[in-house]
């Protein structure tokens, strides 16, 4: 189990004797419940598998003694045999194996692109310094996105590698980047544009574009789309591609009808990766410079058209609750107890919307 403050406050209470409850992300860390129901926090370290008690908790933050430890295990146990001659990439290449056995294929795919592209590093992984890291990092100040989730990709290697003894410390500073909220909505012309601009391309990216402008989903949900998902009024999206783990059920309007059923995939999957037919599209940086070179307005990113759609949603009176469904919102309008309780699916204002937006969208393609 991963520990968490609410969990060690649900860890149910010895009648006799005790029992220690030990940590997956910190191996040799975990925390003991003793008869009566104290807890106390653990750390084995050493050859000998030495047990030390490190405080009781809540007195003792689960995060203040993860850090004491790490220490604890720093301080006392050296670095492996071949530890200090393991490579980076050897070592990324380790990462990414443990992580896909625990992580969703799509976050792993994206650790291993951006570790890849990002830190070329052909050196010793513990000769690899905070200076090298944040150089490469440094190169990619003009794409904030990427340079975040770069920064995130390198840094949770790094802290791996700490936790399975291939590093004594992490080389990954802390650091901080300054975002700006993104407030992009296309206008009417705009939308008009990429609209015509899918129609007239084609292929999977340019379907791809069309469902994310019909549907306000995300770009990963809408590329991992398969036939099997689909019924005859509805698309629902299982529990392991939504971002927020919960099943998600939307309307068919007949323009998405009309675009799936222009899809020439012969497979389960709607877009299947070039050469990979059991894994989803992702060559979104090519496809979309192309897609967008004669369009002739302003830089959009693809999520921009989810914002779009939410706008225009709201434009034409539809209650932000019938618009959160439709985006799988977890937190809006209706949260917390009220969620609970309220049980009805809102449907039917679903459908409406749904054909509220296709008739705009209708419109925009017979404009001249």
């Amino acid at each position: 189990m991963r520990l968490t403050d609410l969990l060690i406050k649900q860890l149910s209470v010895q009648t006799k004797g005790q029992k220690t409850y030990f940590d997956d992300a910190l191996p040799g860390f975990g925390v003991r419940v003793s008869q009566g129901g104290a807890k106390s926090f653990v750390v084995m370290f050493g050859k000998s598998r030495t047990l030390r008690t490190l405080g009781r908790y809540p007195t003792l933050s689960l995060s203040e003694a993860r850090r004491k430890a790490k220490l604890a295990q720093a301080a006392t146990e050296p670095l492996p045999p071949g530890a200090t001659s393991l490579t980076f990439s050897e070592a990324r290449d380790r990462f990414i194996e443990d992580t896909r056995a625990r992580t969703r294929t799509r976050t792993v795919s994206e650790y291993e692109r951006l570790l890849r592209r990002h830190f070329p590093f052909q050196k010793q992984l513990v000769t690899v310094s905070r200076q090298d890291i944040v150089e490469h990092i440094t190169k990619l100040r003009n794409m904030p996105s990427v340079e975040q989730h770069a920064f995130v990709a390198i840094r949770t290697m790094m802290n791996w590698c700490v936790r399975h003894g291939l590093l004594e410390t992490s080389p990954a500073p802390k650091l901080r980047f300054s975002t700006q909220s993104r407030s992009r909505v296309l206008n009417d012309e705009e939308l008009k544009a990429v609209w015509y601009q899918a129609n007239q391309v084609g292929g999977s990216y340019s379907a791809i574009v069309k469902l994310l402008i019909l549907t306000g989903q995300r770009r990963g949900e809408i590329a991992a789309l398969r036939r099997t998902w689909i019924t005859d009024d509805a698309i629902t999206f299982p529990t392991n591609i939504t971002k927020n783990k919960r099943e998600h059920r939307i309307p068919i309007g007949q323009l998405v009808e009309e675009t799936i059923e222009g899809i020439t995939s012969d497979t389960d999957l709607f877009f299947p990766a070039r050469g990979k037919p059991d894994q989803p599209f992702n060559g979104w940086g090519k496809a979309k410079r192309e897609f967008d070179r004669p369009l002739g307005i302003a830089p959009y990113t693809l999520h921009d058209l989810r914002r779009t759609f939410s706008s225009n949603l709201a434009k034409k009176g539809i209650p932000i609750h019938v618009t959160e469904k439709l985006l799988n919102h977890v937190s809006g309008t209706i949260s917390g107890v009220a969620a609970v309780y309220n049980r009805h699916s809102y449907w039917d204002e679903q459908v409406a919307a749904i054909t509220a937006w296709e008739n705009k969208i209708q419109s925009l393609a017979c404009a001249g």
